[in-house]
């Protein structure tokens, strides 16, 4: 990034000592330009625009107009010695099934590319392909370079493959561990993924020999474990947690789903399942706690429709939270790779 040496000192001390959870160690000289009464903030993650009201804040700060440009880098990963050709690839698991980790996918890519970014999303859920339904085009095939590349679909800006493109509907995956590892690993490699800055791989739960192999394998930047607050999750996001440790990836956070229960008509909030579970998480295991997002009726309605909450209501309350927890992600993701 291009350094301003015409930026006061005084700006760039303030800058140093705003502290946020995107910004740790507040913001460095590096990532700001100064050209007269407007600065210029490059964040090499993506962020949303509460980031200039952070800077607004800042009475230094106040005497410029400020522009935001987002340009993700593309950040260290398990496998050093393979081309990056897939900007910074997350894992998004989970211990076990049934805590919402594929819906936990579809609206943190979105997150992502409303907050500027080029995101991709592999589903990797080869015994239930869930995305195709939420993100639609579930009955549309996938088209097939020259050179027999999948070409991935287009839904709401994402770049999106799946094993339920390429199988009939309500056709079952029974596959042995390592055919199916070997099939993750190919719909990975084979295809044709235009420049991206996050892909995010929505794996099966579970930590058996599909995620390790797929782990070991792949180039990964972080691990994101989505749990809900009841104690047999948690012990099973712990397993999660424990298991991307043994392989050296950064777990990038936690997102605690189904927080809570939110009443369509008055908005009442029941911790169903427990209060505060997955925050006790990780906070114990001292991985960052990307969110608290609820069980709310608008939000799978959107999903089971193929038209995610985040494209069809974005001012909705519940899709600043997503955001925010995307950005959460993805400065989580930037920080870890350069400890």
């Amino acid at each position: 990034m291009a350094t301003s040496n015409a930026a006061p000192a005084a700006l760039l001390d303030a800058l140093q000592q705003i502290r946020d959870p995107l910004f740790p160690a507040g913001i460095p000289a590096t990532w700001v330009t100064v050209e007269g009464t407007t600065a210029t903030l490059q964040l090499p993650f993506a962020a949303g625009p509460g980031v200039l009201t952070l800077l607004n804040s800042t009475a230094v700060c106040q005497d410029y107009q400020w522009q935001l440009v987002i340009k993700p880098e593309t950040l260290r990963n398990s496998q050093p010695e393979m081309p990056r050709m897939h900007g910074n690839v997350v894992v998004i698991s989970s211990g076990k099934g049934g805590v919402g980790k594929s819906s936990a996918t579809v609206q943190l890519a979105l997150a992502l590319q409303q907050l500027g970014a080029r995101v991709g999303v592999l589903d990797a859920d080869i015994y239930g392909p869930s995305i195709p339904t939420m993100l639609g085009k579930a009955n549309e095939p996938l088209q097939f370079t020259e050179d027999n590349k999948m070409i991935p679909h287009d839904c709401y800006g994402l770049q999106v493959n799946s094993l339920g493109y390429l199988t009939g509907k309500g056709d079952a995956a029974i596959w042995r561990g390592p055919m199916a590892s070997a099939a993750l690993q190919q719909l990975f490699r084979d295809t044709k993924w235009q420049p991206l800055d996050y892909l995010l791989v929505d794996m099966p739960p579970g930590t058996g020999d599909i995620q390790l192999t797929f782990a070991q394998k792949l180039p990964i930047t972080g691990a994101v474990v989505v749990t809900t607050p009841q104690n047999v999750a948690l012990a099973d996001a712990e397993k999660g947690i424990a298991m991307f440790r043994k392989v050296n990836i950064p777990i990038s956070g936690v997102l605690e789903n189904m927080s809570y229960f939110e009443c369509s008509q008055c908005g009442h909030q029941e911790p169903i399942f427990g209060r505060d579970g997955g925050a006790h998480t990780a906070a114990e295991q001292q991985v960052p706690l990307l969110g608290q997002w609820p069980l709310a009726t608008r939000m799978q309605a959107a999903l089971d429709a193929g038209k995610p909450l985040l494209t069809s209501s974005p001012d909705d309350a519940l899709c600043e939270a997503m955001r925010r927890s995307a950005e959460l992600l993805a400065a989580s993701l930037y920080h870890q790779a350069k400890k």
